[in-house]
């Protein structure tokens, strides 16, 4: 029998080309062939075979792994997850010649772009799936390079580390007595990136000339927009498995400044927040933190954005904290708006569809989105959440009732007592009121039996 993680693995045929794929990297010995991508060179000058090290069989089937667990859309050539292995079989050892070869060049990315909960949108970047395979091969070999000297005070994208831990170490902040947050928002952070500046700082490591080549190519590959190629002369592409540890590369100089100062600092990728004692101390430290990365670091701080101000006032990863000795994480008014805008898109009574389908979308939501907010203290949150999230399906359950014949017929399987039946079925009140006046026909235990999980009762479910 396999275990149950091994289940979850994709299926990677024995005598494939990744299980038969090996590239001896020419003077490295004693990495385990087993995981050579957590071994870190021990100087610099180790990093010289990193294109053998992430050509190594070990390390690209690692790497598949990850990309069809990831799954995702296809990029410019709309080759999809599924036909990985297939497309492998016929490009692999053209592309692993030009990679030895320094003459590998990615494919543009596919633009995309998701809308941002404050208006606006956020442009992705699509890579294809070759392309993520060989960036996720090349991050196991170069995150252990980079990310032993990182500092504890960075969280985003880095292994052993979560957002929640960013969180908890904001409010150990708080609580010690710096009640006072400068939270600097970066300006199109990944959009801006300097080319040049983030490649002398993954050249600080990193002496392997062909990696380098292979990073800069992924940098330059451009973006397909509209069946039209344009060129990137900044910025890191979001959306390919490369592009959070360059950010954190580039990012490490303003975290090493800031430690340098003294500062007490929490930050995930581009969201950083400086806790300090007072106002007056938080507007002199973003005075010269701002000149720091518009001098040296060539980004843009966005103005309008960052502030100084009380950690109950500002959101972190989501999160506000009460103004108590406890600093309790609460639910940011944010994160409350956008929670409600999804359920009303959810629960959209224009969009037909049947109610099993509803609550299972809703459900995929709800619990996804408790697991990552559930260490806030939102007990009355959650409870009013349900209360609504109920009504709403009321709502939309009323309006697939459109015929009185059919409102009386079901409030009668209800057990609806007949004059209720018919004052309700011929009530000229919209959908939103009535659904209150059905509150005792289609109570709690009836959208349970439905199948809809309650988010206060998952909420109080042990971790």
């Amino acid at each position: 029998m396999r275990s149950r993680d091994e289940q979850r693995q994709p299926n990677i045929p024995q005598g494939s080309l990744l299980q038969r794929e090996a590239v001896k990297p020419q003077g490295y010995a004693g990495a385990p062939s087993s995981s050579p991508a957590q071994v870190a060179p021990s100087s610099r000058k180790a990093s010289n075979d990193l294109l053998e090290r992430m050509l190594e069989g070990a390390n690209l089937r690692d790497a598949y792994k990850r990309v069809v667990q990831n799954g995702g859309a296809p990029g410019v050539d709309g080759v999809t997850v599924a036909q990985l292995q297939a497309y492998l079989k016929t490009h692999w050892e053209s592309v692993k010649t030009e990679l030895l070869a320094g003459t590998y060049r990615p494919a543009p990315v596919r633009r995309v772009e998701i809308p941002k909960p404050g208006g606006g949108v956020r442009l992705l970047g699509i890579p294809t799936v070759m392309d993520r395979l060989l960036q996720q091969a090349l991050l196991q070999v170069m995150n252990p390079i980079f990310d032993a000297e990182f500092s504890p005070s960075s969280y985003g994208f880095r292994p052993g580390k979560r957002a929640h831990d960013a969180v908890r170490q904001a409010q150990s902040y708080i609580q010690s007595g710096l009640r006072w947050v400068v939270d600097m928002d970066l300006e199109k952070f990944f959009d801006r990136v300097n080319h040049d500046m983030l490649m002398a700082r993954v050249a600080r490591k990193v002496t392997d000339q062909r990696v380098l080549k292979l990073v800069r190519a992924y940098l330059n590959a451009g973006v397909m927009e509209n069946g039209v190629c344009q060129r990137t002369e900044e910025g890191t592409p979001q959306g390919g498995p490369l592009s959070p540890l360059l950010a954190n590369i580039l990012l490490d100089d303003l975290d090493k400044e800031l430690t340098r100062r003294g500062l007490h600092f929490v930050r995930y990728a581009d969201d950083c927040n400086i806790f300090v004692a007072s106002k007056r101390a938080g507007e002199r430290v973003m005075g010269s933190v701002v000149r720091f990365v518009e001098g040296k670091l060539r980004l843009k701080v966005n103005r309008e954005k960052s502030a100084v101000a009380r950690p109950r006032e500002r959101k972190f990863l989501g999160f506000s904290f009460m103004n108590n000795r406890q600093a309790t994480i609460r639910l940011a008014p944010k994160t409350i708006s956008r929670f409600k805008d999804k359920v009303r898109e959810l629960t959209n009574r224009t969009k037909s569809m049947p109610m099993e389908e509803r609550i299972n979308r809703l459900n995929r939501y709800t619990m996804g989105w408790l697991g990552y907010f559930r260490m806030a203290a939102a007990k009355k949150h959650l409870e009013q959440f349900d209360g609504w999230i109920r009504r709403r399906l009321r709502m939309c359950l009323w309006k697939q009732w459109k015929r009185v014949r059919t409102r009386i017929r079901e409030l009668r399987a209800l057990n609806v007592r007949e004059w209720a039946c018919y004052v309700m079925a011929n009530s000229r009140r919209g959908p939103w009121e009535m659904s209150r006046n059905i509150n005792n026909a289609l109570p709690t235990s009836y959208w349970e039996a439905k199948g809809l999980k309650s988010l206060l009762t998952r909420y109080k479910e042990p971790c």
